[in-house]
């Protein structure tokens, strides 16, 4: 009986002092409030095509087809069941500058307050700067080019006015920069899209590109962790691998991501790339705790948030199912699970893996505390 009561005032003493903690702290206070669906969607960050019924996992991916391009009575329908933490848009969801702007008023209107990200590296990734419709903006070379000039002042050039013309527009981060150091000249989809393969070089511009998102009020996201410039294969259609031991990697590919680390990134991104020779196995980046958490948070110490690549990618759809891959990067210590093949599924299981106890809720209330801080700060209200 004694135990009992002592166990019962030590639980109510906890409950009291959580609950003084809430009081002083509005993310706190918020979550309390918040059922498990809700905290679940803010980890998502989805297209805004994946709440439209007429859109099927293919046609997502297909960017020949025009996606979503406003707020339909079906996708707000959708969103109050599945709601998420946020919209990742392509040229295929952007017809003008007058559309884009009411789409994105529109998307932030939404309930929980989601934040709107999108590519625009520069160079032949820019959905905006590249789109066929007069929007207006400067155009910047690839930063390949860029730091060939050595001169760092246009890294925070590109970095100031890419964020400045995203933030008009009504979006809030822009994935980028690529913190890759492309080493491997056969690697397919790297190339010019990093500041080249010099790891000194590209740390001093990584760190002007974030400096000058930060500028702008956009939000910056270092990608792909832990470098996917030494690979011989894309993740987008299958698997990939550097075979670099940890300390190879922190000699060469870390350079830049500690610089962007130090300079205030607000996201890093994942790579779905296996490192073998760090892990002991060929789990991708994106699923491996050695990696994201051991690494990632405790060695660098990385303290915003961890984004996965887009899970839809081949190095992931052909091995694990949607609720699989979302449910192992959250294991591994990811916060926001970009773009899955099904993301009805993905959801579902992600709430079943909590109420079962495969992911402790807890687990979950960590990531949601991360992303919430994120938007009230960096973001503000919406």
């Amino acid at each position: 009986m004694k135990k009992r009561l002592t166990a019962a005032l030590l639980s109510m003493g906890l409950l009291m002092m959580s609950a003084a903690r809430a009081e002083e702290d509005p993310v706190a206070l918020q979550m309390q409030s918040m059922a498990l669906r809700e905290k679940v969607g803010q980890l998502f960050m989805i297209r805004p095509d994946a709440l439209e019924g007429r859109f099927g996992p293919a046609e997502l991916e297909d960017n020949s087809i025009i996606g979503a391009t406003q707020v339909s009575e079906e996708m707000k329908e959708n969103y109050a069941n599945y709601p998420c933490g946020g919209f990742a848009l392509f040229r295929k969801n952007i017809l003008s500058p007058s559309q884009l702007t009411a789409f994105t008023e529109a998307l932030h209107a939404l309930s929980g307050s989601p934040m709107l990200g999108i590519d625009e590296e520069g160079g032949r990734v820019a959905r905006i700067a590249n789109h066929p419709e007069n929007f207006s903006v400067s155009k910047f070379p690839a930063m390949g080019i860029i730091a060939k000039t050595g001169d760092e002042g246009q890294a925070y050039a590109a970095g100031k006015t890419i964020g400045e013309y995203l933030t008009a527009y009504g979006l809030d981060i822009d994935f980028a920069p690529v913190a890759d150091v492309n080493t491997n000249p056969k690697n397919p989809v790297i190339g010019d899209r990093a500041f080249g393969n010099d790891p000194t070089v590209a740390a001093g511009m990584v760190r002007q590109v974030v400096l000058g998102l930060h500028e702008s009020g956009a939000a910056s996201c270092l990608k792909h962790f832990p470098g996917h410039g030494d690979t011989a294969t894309d993740t987008h259609t299958g698997y990939a691998e550097t075979l670099k031991t940890w300390e190879e990697i922190s000699a060469c590919e870390m350079l830049p991501f500690r610089a962007g680390i130090e300079a205030g990134t607000d996201l890093v991104m994942t790579a779905h790339i296996a490192a073998p020779n760090v892990t002991g196995s060929d789990e991708p980046a994106t699923m491996s705790h050695i990696l994201l958490t051991e690494k990632l948070r405790d060695e660098l110490g990385f303290q915003g948030l961890i984004i996965t690549d887009a899970l839809a990618m081949g190095a992931i759809r052909e091995k694990y199912t949607s609720s699989e891959a979302c449910i192992r990067c959250i294991q591994a210590g990811a916060d926001i699970l970009l773009m899955p093949y099904d993301y009805f599924e993905a959801f579902d299981g992600v709430v079943q893996a909590v109420e079962n106890g495969t992911i402790p809720e807890s687990r979950i209330d960590e990531s949601v505390y991360r992303i919430l801080s994120f938007k009230n700060g960096r973001l503000g209200t919406k």
